[in-house]
């Protein structure tokens, strides 16, 4: 199995007291467009890491068997205390994961799937996205360094793996770079 990890537990800081994943980007919650393409997706399991504002974003999220929700009651503590929440969620047993991040519209599901066709077929550890020089995310991994994942700390996440291990990494060229973008103020809404 290869499952994902989607990060929705932040506080949106730049967005004053909103979640920024609730608010509406062409009639749709932001966090919807990540969660779609991964639905779409070969993915097996969705595993949506929530916090802040955890009831509204249960409530706007669909029905799926795919999704499994999981708390991070330490949400302050940043996006690494997010992703070692998620990974309680992955077996010794699966093939590996992805981690992706909520806040990015613009992710297609194909280039999901050619992170999961590299977990399976490639013998890297690290499968990550390439635009030119660009690296981003979503970023897949190969399920023999989940260990690695616990000595991350603070506000660092799944790039600081990719640098650390960069001659283990299968980059998977896409091609544009629209596909890294984030939402993280009122005026890229």
């Amino acid at each position: 199995m290869i499952k994902a990890i989607l990060l929705a537990a932040g506080q949106s800081k730049r967005f004053g007291n909103k979640n920024k994943l609730l608010i509406k980007y062409k009639k749709k919650p932001l966090i919807y467009y990540s969660l779609l393409s991964l639905l779409k997706s070969n993915i097996d399991k969705v595993i949506i890491v929530i916090g802040f504002e955890k009831n509204k974003l249960k409530k706007i999220i669909p029905k799926n068997k795919k999704i499994t929700f999981v708390e991070n009651k330490k949400f302050k503590k940043g996006i690494s205390s997010s992703i070692k929440i998620g990974l309680k969620k992955i077996s010794q047993k699966d093939k590996g994961f992805l981690i992706v991040h909520s806040d990015m519209p613009f992710i297609k599901y194909s280039s999901v799937n050619k992170i999961y066709n590299s977990i399976l077929k490639k013998n890297h550890l690290v499968h990550a996205l390439k635009f030119k020089n660009k690296i981003g995310n979503p970023i897949g991994f190969n399920i023999s360094i989940l260990n690695k994942f616990q000595k991350i700390r603070g506000d660092f996440g799944a790039k600081y793996l990719v640098r650390r291990l960069k001659n283990s990494t299968n980059f998977i060229k896409i091609g544009s770079k629209k596909d890294f973008l984030d939402f993280d103020k009122f005026s890229d809404f």
